[in-house]
């Protein structure tokens, strides 16, 4: 038992957990951080984003020593069906700037990292522990945590719970609701090592450039969910996820629809000769805006991917996580420095900080689309129509373009009707307002 009170105790030490424990402990803040795995990344093999932007708020030197992969000069979408790909790309040389807008990561050595700056901003970090539940009053005002470790409950003013989306102290506590199956997509991944000279040929890189393939279509066999394909140095974070809710309505495996993403013609040339070597399975909140669950409460606030914090369009979350950790810190301290009690409504402070930034006008921007990506006719009709449409046009054969524009229309109306084509095309604009 650590007989002790800390001004705040961070539950979790991934992105969203050490950006709050590292702003607080900036600020003089006595600072507690538990984590479950052995250190901080422990439980994350996987290759992900990094927007630079978040970051440089938190640890504007960063790119000094954070242990970075490849700065991402080009994006390419990929919309699949069973044999083909459609594609929209944007490189530029712009992105080979003095500062790198984004870069791809590998989370392991990236959290430690990141878990080290925490530490030497003064914060303690104890990691191979599970709290195992929220000490509250009897009025619900949390006051700590209890261990599996420490003999007893650790006192606060404020516990952060950075947990994750599957996390589960604030759900026993009452503090917010089990997340639905509709709102959560479960995503597997592996680390596909070839080469660095390699990687640089296949995707016309030179030094420390980098691609972001993002992949959707029936790859995913009419379920709502996408794949990825990373360059890092010396690997590719290969991967691909679904709405928890389609896994168990469709019984497909998730790894057997990333075998299958491997072995689609688009892929497999920019894997061969990889050895794999670790493989991850995640789960990522996908719910948007309505999901979100009460953010504050007295003696508590949620951050990251608990808050159900990543916008499913920009496939962003790193920053999102980042930028509500540095927010909570900064209410957090607002209402110690002056001296008010940690109530619900001094804590109100930090959903109104949120509310101001780009994370919570996003969310609102997309709140309609979780809903609207679920119609099946998105990820197996359409795929299948622009293969067509694509095949129609770019072959010559003929057949005058006037024609082929006919042929076109007449496939799309025929497929899915007027009123159908109609009715998608609204409910993607009204969901993309």
């Amino acid at each position: 038992m650590i007989d002790e009170k800390f001004d705040a105790i961070v539950v979790g030490a991934g992105p969203a957990g050490n950006a709050c424990a590292l702003t607080m402990a900036q600020r003089g803040m006595k600072v507690l951080q538990l984590e479950r795995g052995e250190y901080p990344g422990s439980k994350n093999v996987q290759g992900a984003i990094l927007y630079a932007d978040a970051l440089d708020k938190l640890i504007p030197d960063f790119r000094e020593d954070a242990p970075l992969e490849r700065h991402v000069i080009e994006q390419r979408l990929w919309m699949m069906d069973d044999r083909s790909t459609s594609s929209m790309q944007y490189r530029s040389e712009d992105f080979n700037e003095e500062k790198p807008n984004r870069y791809t990561i590998i989370r392991a050595p990236f959290d430690k990292w990141f878990s080290r700056r925490v530490q030497a901003a003064g914060a303690i970090v104890i990691c191979e522990t599970t709290v195992t539940e929220l000490v509250q009053e009897v009025d619900g005002r949390v006051i700590g945590v209890r261990t599996d470790r420490l003999g007893g409950f650790i006192r606060a003013d404020v516990v952060v719970l950075a947990e994750g989306v599957n996390g589960l102290l604030g759900e026993r506590a009452g503090l917010r609701s089990v997340p639905k199956p509709s709102t959560v997509a479960l995503a597997v991944k592996e680390m596909h090592f070839i080469p660095r000279e390699t990687i640089e040929s296949r995707f016309n890189l030179e030094g420390d450039e980098g691609v972001v393939i993002e992949a959707a279509g029936t790859i995913t066999k009419g379920m709502t969910g996408t794949a990825f394909i990373y360059t890092n140095k010396e690997s590719l974070s290969v991967g691909i996820g679904c709405l928890v809710s389609d896994f168990a309505e469709t019984k497909e495996t998730p790894y057997g629809l990333l075998e299958r993403f491997k072995q689609h013609p688009s892929v497999k040339p920019l894997l061969t000769g990889s050895e794999v070597k670790e493989y991850a399975a995640h789960m990522i909140p996908e719910g948007g805006y309505n999901a979100i669950p009460q953010l504050f409460g007295h003696g508590w606030v949620v951050v990251g991917d608990a808050g159900q914090f990543v916008n499913a369009v920009h496939r962003e979350g790193s920053n999102l996580a980042m930028t509500t950790g540095r927010i909570a810190g900064e209410a957090v301290f607002q209402v110690k420095s002056r001296r008010e009690a940690p109530t619900a409504e001094n804590l109100s402070r930090y959903k109104q900080m949120l509310d101001a930034t780009f994370v919570m006008k996003d969310m609102k921007k997309y709140k309609d689309l979780p809903g609207a990506l679920h119609n099946k006719h998105y990820f197996t009709t359409y795929p299948h129509l622009l293969s067509q449409a694509m095949q129609t046009w770019f072959r010559v054969d003929g057949v005058d373009k006037k024609a082929k524009e006919n042929e076109i229309v007449k496939s799309f109306v025929k497929t899915r009707s007027f009123t159908g084509l109609l009715s998608d095309a609204w409910t993607m604009a009204r969901a993309w307002r």
